[in-house]
C-alpha cells in the first residue's frame, strides 16, 4: 500500500476534518505528496504543520469548492508545488435532514452546489493532469447515492448526480488510462453529520445517531486507498452498502421499505 502512493500527488477536498483529514494524514504517512483543501484555512494550517512535523510532505489551499475559480486555483497550487496531480479526491460534502414536504428549496440548491458542482469544478481542472499521469479521480459518495434515503432528498440527489457525472467521465476517458472510482461509505462519525442542514437551512448541530456504532474516518481512508490501488469502479465499504447494491437489483421495493423502517427509528425522525 505504501509503495503505491509513494510520491503520488494526492489532492483532497474537505480536508479540514473528518474523512478528508484522515485521508490527508494517512496518505502522507504512505509517502504521498498531499494537497489539502477546505474553507477553514486555519484548520488546514494546523493539520499541515502536524503532518510536516511527522515527516510528511503536504501543501494546503483555502478553497470553497462551489466556486470554480477557487477550484482552478487549488489545482494550480498542486502543480506549482508538486508539478502535477496523480489522484483527485472529491470529498467535500454537505448533508441534510428534513422531509422534502417541509424543505426550503434553497437547501437542495446548496447540497447540489457543494456535493455535485464541487466535484465537477475540481474534476474540470484536475482532469488534464490526471490524463497525463494516468491517475485516479475519486468521488466520496454514500449509500444514499445507491438508493434514495428518506429525509435526505437533497443529499441523495447530489450523490446520484455525482455518480452519473463520474461514470460518464470514466467512459469518455476509457482509452486515456484514467481511473474513476465512486466510494460509498456507510454512516461515518464525522463533522458532516453535525453540519447537516435542516428544513430551513440551519445546521443540525447534533447528530441523532450513535456515533460509536459508525465507521471511523480512518477506516474509510484506508478502504479508499485500497480501492485506488486496485483501480476499482465502485468501492462499497460495509454490509449496508453491499446489501443495498445487491438487493436493489432484485428486490427494489423491499429496499424502499427497509430504508423507511431504519430511518424512521432515528430519534426525532422527520418520518411519521
Amino acid at each position: 500500500m505504501a509503495h503505491y502512493l509513494q510520491d503520488k500527488v494526492v489532492v483532497v477536498t474537505g480536508a479540514s476534518s473528518g474523512i478528508g483529514e484522515a485521508m490527508s494524514r494517512e496518505y502522507a504517512k504512505m509517502g504521498a505528496k498531499v494537497v489539502m483543501a477546505a474553507r477553514r484555512e486555519e484548520e488546514l494550517k494546523r493539520i499541515a504543520n502536524e503532518i510536516t512535523s511527522s515527516g510528511g510532505v503536504v501543501a494546503y489551499c483555502a478553497c470553497d469548492v462551489t466556486k470554480e475559480e477557487e477550484c482552478k486555483h487549488l489545482i494550480e497550487v498542486a502543480v506549482e508545488h508538486f508539478e502535477g496531480v496523480d489522484v483527485m479526491i472529491c470529498n467535500a460534502g454537505l448533508s441534510m435532514r428534513a422531509l422534502f414536504d417541509d424543505c426550503d428549496l434553497a437547501v437542495l440548491h446548496r447540497l447540489m452546489d457543494v456535493n455535485f458542482w464541487g466535484t465537477v469544478n475540481c474534476t474540470k481542472y484536475a482532469l488534464p493532469h490526471i490524463q497525463k499521469s494516468k491517475g485516479s479521480i475519486v468521488g466520496i459518495s454514500s449509500v444514499a447515492g445507491i438508493h434514495g434515503l428518506p429525509g435526505r432528498t437533497g443529499y441523495s440527489a447530489s450523490k446520484y448526480a455525482m455518480t452519473g457525472f463520474l461514470d460518464t467521465i470514466r467512459v469518455e476517458n476509457l482509452k486515456k488510462g484514467v481511473h474513476v472510482m465512486t466510494a460509498c461509505p456507510g454512516f461515518t462519525a464525522s463533522n458532516v453529520r453535525f453540519s447537516a442542514l435542516t428544513a430551513d437551512g440551519t445546521q443540525q448541530g447534533e447528530t441523532p445517531r450513535n456515533e460509536s456504532k459508525m465507521m471511523t474516518p480512518e477506516e474509510v481512508a484506508h478502504i479508499v486507498a485500497k480501492g485506488i490501488k486496485r483501480r476499482k469502479r465502485l468501492c462499497l465499504m460495509e454490509w449496508e452498502g453491499r446489501g443495498t447494491h445487491l438487493l436493489k437489483k432484485f428486490f427494489p421495493a423491499l429496499v424502499d421499505r427497509l430504508f423507511y423502517a431504519v430511518m424512521a427509528q432515528e430519534p426525532d425522525s422527520p418520518l411519521k
